[in-house]
């Protein structure tokens, strides 16, 4: 079932739309407090967002441009009042997926959000990272020249990077995270594979974002 993030802070609205969404389907939580309305919004995983524009304390369309500086790719449906043409062009050069103005049709609502979702777990089959993808339903590296085919191990532990991007991940965490999938890895192993991956993103000139670091594991920046 798909969650929905209400970010309205009118409760009679909140509260119709939080109902008429839950009546076809959908599990809604809500936004109540605005005063660290960026903060509180980027801590639900949600499949996504209706936000209002006209907020107390920060307009909406700056929270969605907060919110993708954040790297927050939810989709996000702008709400507002306000029937021109200047806020819809606003709304999307800021990240919005779409817009609709108030009073709007309940059911042109729920198409729009069916559609943004339906769009954004298809493009889910791929992680971005830098200028390349990691297509996950190919096990492939690639970008608008050249895709690179990974071994079964180089795109789990690749994958598992990722999840982890920034971050200091122990060899023990990666063997366990491929003992997890039914995958055994041995220490010797391990090593072969990530020459391997880091010779591959090499291809890409990335091959230096995939750091040793002695002692205490991998990190890919």
């Amino acid at each position: 079932m798909n969650t929905i993030l209400i970010v309205e802070d009118e409760k009679k609205l909140r509260d119709e739309l939080s109902k008429f969404l839950e009546n076809n389907g959908y599990t809604t939580v809500s936004i109540i407090n605005f005063e660290n309305t960026i903060i509180d919004i980027n801590k639900y995983n949600v499949d996504a967002i209706i936000l209002d524009i006209n907020l107390p304390v920060v307009n909406g369309q700056i929270i969605c441009k907060e919110l993708r500086k954040l790297e927050n790719n939810t989709p996000i449906i702008m709400v507002t009042s306000k029937n021109t043409e200047i806020d819809e062009l606003i709304s999307i050069n800021f990240g919005a997926d779409d817009y609709i103005t108030k009073p709007y049709n309940p059911q042109i609502l729920l198409a729009r959000l069916e559609r943004i979702i339906t769009r954004n777990k298809k493009q889910d089959n791929k992680i971005k990272y830098k200028d390349i993808e990691l297509n996950i339903s190919k096990s492939t590296i690639s970008n608008e020249n050249k895709s690179i085919d990974l071994s079964k191990n180089e795109f789990k532990i690749l994958y598992f990077l990722l999840q982890n991007k920034d971050k200091i991940v122990s060899r023990e965490e990666i063997i366990n995270y491929l003992w997890d999938n039914d995958e055994f890895v041995d220490d010797n192993t391990l090593t072969v594979n990530i020459n391997r991956l880091r010779n591959k993103l090499s291809e890409f000139h990335l091959g230096d974002n995939l750091e040793t670091r002695r002692g205490q594991g991998y990190i890919l920046s």
